[in-house]
């Protein structure tokens, strides 16, 4: 998946949280500190700075998938695997 997708398939995913709780994209701007122009542009294109993704994810309730991004070591061999074990 390019970037430009992931951007979108996640602009996409806000904005089903956003209307499962049933809140226009005004009252989701103010709850979240972000401008209104922000939000919308971010729900048409998928770009946003990641200070107003993140404060939208917490005004949704969603903050948790923050805390696992980047959270996996990436292991180049098996050795390393072995090796952290010991």
């Amino acid at each position: 998946m390019a970037p430009d997708e992931m951007n979108q398939q996640i602009a996409q995913r806000m904005r089903e949280r956003r209307k499962e709780k049933h809140l226009t994209q005004a009252t989701l701007s103010k709850r979240a500190d972000v401008s209104l122009g922000s939000l919308k542009r971010f729900e048409q294109t998928g770009e946003i700075s990641l200070s107003s993704l993140i404060k939208i994810a917490f005004a949704l309730g969603c903050e948790d998938d923050f805390h696992h991004l980047f959270a996996k070591k990436g292991y180049s061999s098996i050795q390393e695997v072995i090796d952290e074990q010991l």
